[in-house]
């Protein structure tokens, strides 16, 4: 992960890093923790945009602490299970209404599994694309800013 956080602070754009206390408060306000990966990127910069300044509408915007909530509050304004599972929630903006979101109840290994949701269709087709969030930003940084998902 050092190395992950050590290329976007020389090639992308973070933010400034979250202290202790707003991570602890972030966690107060969902009510679950940060996996390692999370903790240490939001230690070190909280959110981030890839390739691009966000004034220029980057592919990729790791959203601040303050912005993750709930995805189906996000992309469907309603609170109930019809919109998704309470487990999801937003962490990377895409740009026209998509994200991928981390399923807090969900993990492989260390780490939370993270999703594409595509907003038109949301919930239905979202889809596991990485087992943790490091996973997701190697081949996002790989990518040369297209979603590597989405290939072919």
């Amino acid at each position: 992960m050092q190395r992950l956080l050590a290329e976007i602070s020389a090639h992308h754009f973070p933010n400034p890093p979250a202290t202790e206390a707003q991570v602890a408060a972030f966690e107060a306000r969902v009510g679950w923790q940060l996996d390692e990966d999370l903790r240490a990127f939001y230690l070190h910069c909280d959110g981030a945009t890839l390739f691009a300044p966000r004034e220029r509408a980057p592919n990729y915007r790791v959203l601040p602490l303050n912005e993750i909530e709930r995805a189906r509050n996000k992309m469907r304004h309603e609170d109930t299970d019809e919109y998704g599972t309470a487990s999801w929630y937003t962490l990377l903006y895409l740009q026209d209404g998509d994200y991928v979101l981390v399923d807090v109840a969900r993990r492989e290994g260390e780490g939370y599994v993270l999703l594409d949701a595509f907003h038109e269709t949301f919930p239905a087709g979202v889809e596991r694309i990485a087992s943790s969030f490091s996973e997701f930003l190697e081949k996002a940084l790989a990518s040369g800013d297209e979603f590597f998902w989405l290939a072919d």
